[in-house]
């Protein structure tokens, strides 16, 4: 029997502490079957190890699995299950580049400003860990994300109560976007028609012309696009949000994602920083800079360098940013009992997960007393921000979702060979003084050109012809397979849409489309199509660019599923391979919280136990690995069993958590395998493992509950130890012996 082999993505946080009770039960259920599992360390921490060498002993050192995982990903065996891992923010970076120093790791801190060539040199180093570092690397693929069948018939049967009403007496939330002067209306896009060579760079007001970046090679039909924030107009839109909150009593609140656009949104969140608490920075700008505050990071950033000046000093500057809070418009919290808001961190809210919630709570968010009150969201560029608009104003006008009735709408993304990642690469620019950013090819033309003031962002991004074409086959073969309508979200006045476009209507003509209803829509225009299905029950698939990907597949899910864990994530790779991707891990950080200070993980690992089905049916599709089928089969079949026992973990601790659930799905697969009649030898293998779990079962879970109530100790929140982190997960004694006996 020829073996086949899962790559298992050890990541961050909650999914990959949720591993060390997952693991071993997959690797026993599948022992014997021709498949093997193998990890791959894409943590923040051991990215961070894996850049940085030098100094490291051969004990500490670990190989670049990330980049060894996107060779792996270009190959027709591939088999990667891609758990959420950290997009890493600088606070978040500088959080784990102490945990491994004080561990023994000699890695350098990062120079947020770089002086010498030596720090410039490492912060270079860096870039390559910070952000959606991942993501780009490891699709080489479009994306398909949708519910399993069961977990959206469950959540019809059984919808969660999170939704909260729109006020039927109003309300006064609304998303708030620029009208000039954002991405939108300066995005300028082309094909290329050969491949070639370019470079990017700003010629100053006096001509003078300095290199951006160099030798970056384009191919043949491939879109770029070209597109610049002006910030002058972005800290008016800011100054004037901020009047209009105050006018409306209602909370501010800014919606981005400086995890993924790790250029161009912090520098958009600082500035909002700036305007926001402009009477106290500007009082004190030279003692500031002087002590290396930066507000990209947040108001959190200007506290914590604070502490580092004479006592009456900090107490002054403390005094000044206490005054703006009183004559400024309340922002919206993010932990009121710590007071910590909107503007403390820049990847504490990011809008993927923080829009649904506003949706969701019905127009609101926390404010500083702990209770809901009406929100203007700030999305300063309109590329997104009207969709989300669009939907607010859907709820305001008919009332929240219903999850027991709503239709779904699935997703299919274009996310191939890094296609439109914006501000995640080193494609992103702050413009150094008044003057023109172009891009420029081998022969002298110029492809883009863009006119920039001191401080603007500039942004280029590149997408490649074959992940487009793909993209339109993978929309093409959802929507034969539904029958649901496909709504390609493209907007014809957009520069770079309107390249996307061209393609999109010329590619469809190599399908066939007879009986399809495929249609091109703008977002705003789409988003209200897909709302009115949704209230009819219907389903509808959103065929998308990178990022509204990304945001689609956590609004939708949050609304239908209560969270986008929940969410089948496959992602057929180009060259005939798959990742399998487990959901959404926005909310980790808090579960991992919750741990260490009760030691109860409430992360539910539905998402892992999902993404083994089609990676298990992929095995026996390419090798015709029957066994594959049985435990893909007997999976499913588990999966729809937890769901209608309701063992998803609890919220609280002393009731059941990840542990216990892992137990049960183990359990229910143990005893499906056991009922099945296609492999005798499985059969009788799986009866034994079944009895012995279902008479065990109640001193199991006592084993598992008796684990929570006290904090635990996992050795670090970045790097765990593994024997304190196993101790933790696998507390059980009963039902490790009988897994290990597999």
């Amino acid at each position: 029997m020829a073996t086949a082999k899962i790559t298992w993505t050890k990541t961050d946080e909650a999914p990959f502490l949720a591993s060390y009770a997952l693991l071993p039960v997959v690797e026993s259920f599948t022992n014997g079957s021709g498949i093997e599992i193998e990890t791959s360390d894409i943590s923040l921490a051991g990215r961070i190890i894996a850049n940085f060498p030098d100094k490291l002993t051969e004990e500490q050192k670990i190989a670049d699995h990330l980049t060894l995982l996107g060779e792996l990903a270009k190959n027709p065996n591939a088999n990667i299950i891609k758990l959420p891992n950290i997009s890493a923010s600088i606070p978040q970076l500088q959080a784990a580049i102490k945990e491994l120093q004080e561990k023994g790791y000699d890695i350098p801190d990062y120079p947020e400003e770089p002086k010498t060539d030596a720090e410039k040199a490492v912060q270079v180093r860096y870039a390559k860990v910070l952000g959606s570092a991942v993501n780009p690397v490891l699709r080489e693929g479009n994306s398909d994300r949708r519910p399993a069948t069961s977990v959206k018939k469950f959540a019809q049967k059984n919808p969660h109560r999170m939704m909260k009403e729109w006020p039927a007496s109003g309300s006064k939330a609304r998303v708030a976007h620029m009208t000039e002067g954002d991405y939108y209306g300066s995005e300028k896009s082309t094909t290329v028609k050969k491949a070639t060579n370019v470079k990017i760079e700003f010629v100053d007001h006096d001509g003078n012309t300095s290199i951006l970046k160099e030798n970056l090679a384009l191919i043949e039909n491939e879109v770029i696009d070209a597109s610049v924030m002006n910030v002058t107009a972005l800290r008016k839109f800011y100054a004037d949000q901020i009047d209009e909150a105050k006018k409306e009593n209602v909370l501010l609140s800014l919606h981005l994602k400086a995890t993924m656009m790790k250029v161009s949104d912090p520098i958009m969140f600082g500035h909002c920083v700036s305007v926001y608490y402009a009477e106290a920075l500007e009082k004190h700008a030279d003692l500031l800079k002087e002590i290396g505050a930066n507000v990209n990071n947040g108001l959190a950033d200007v506290l914590e360098k604070i502490d580092r000046l004479p006592a009456d000093k900090k107490v002054e500057i403390e005094a000044d940013i206490a005054v703006v809070y009183k004559k400024q418009p309340a922002l919206a919290m993010v932990d009121s009992r710590k007071g910590i808001t909107n503007l403390h961190v820049p990847n504490n809210v990011i809008i993927d997960a923080s829009m649904p919630n506003v949706v969701r709570d019905g127009g609101k968010m926390w404010n500083n007393d702990d209770e809901l009150q009406d929100t203007i969201a700030m999305v300063p560029d309109r590329s997104y921000a009207t969709m989300y608009g669009e939907i607010l104003e859907n709820a305001k006008k008919y009332g929240q979702f219903d999850p027991s009735t709503m239709g779904n709408v699935a997703n299919v993304g274009l996310m191939a060979k890094k296609a439109e990642e914006y501000g995640s690469h080193d494609k992103t620019f702050e413009a150094a003084s008044n003057g023109l950013i172009r891009v420029v090819d081998e022969s002298g033309a110029t492809l883009l050109q863009q006119t920039v003031e001191r401080g603007d962002i500039f942004r280029m991004c590149q997408t490649k012809d074959v992940a487009i074409r793909d993209w339109v086959r993978l929309a093409v073969v959802r929507a034969r397979a539904t029958g649901s309508p496909a709504v390609f979200w493209l907007d014809e006045n957009r520069g770079h849409d309107a390249e996307i476009i061209k393609k999109v209507n010329d590619y469809l003509t190599d399908h066939d489309t007879s009986g399809l209803d495929i249609r091109i829509m703008p977002p705003v225009d789409a988003m209200r199509f897909s709302l009115e299905r949704i209230r009819r029950g219907e389903d509808t698939i959103a065929v998308t660019g990178n990022v509204l990907r990304d945001y689609l597949t956590d609004l939708f899910p949050i609304l239908e599923l209560g969270t986008s864990a929940r969410m089948l994530s496959i992602v057929p790779l180009l060259n005939g391979g798959g990742l399998f991707e487990t959901g959404a891990g926005g909310s980790a950080p808090k579960h991992v919280q919750q741990l260490l200070k009760e030691g109860h993980l409430r992360w539910d690992s539905l998402g892992e136990y999902c993404a083994l089905v089609p990676s298990f049916e992929l095995i026996a599709e390419q090798t015709k690995n029957e066994k594959a089928t049985l435990l893909a089969d007997t999976l499913d079949a588990a999966i729809s069993k937890y769901l209608e026992n309701a063992k998803a973990p609890s919220r609280k601790v002393n009731e059941i958590d990840n542990r216990g659930s892992t137990f049960y799905l183990t359990m229910y697969w143990a005893q499906t395998l056991a009922a099945q009649n296609k492999d005798t030898a499985m059969q009788e293998r799986f009866a034994k493992i079944a009895a012995e779990l279902e008479n065990n079962e109640e001193k199991i879970t006592q084993e598992l509950l008796a684990a929570q109530g006290e904090p635990v100790d996992i050795g670090g929140y970045f790097m765990p130890d593994d024997s304190l982190a196993e101790a933790a997960f696998r507390p059980s004694a009963v039902l490790n012996e009988i897994i290990d006996e597999l």
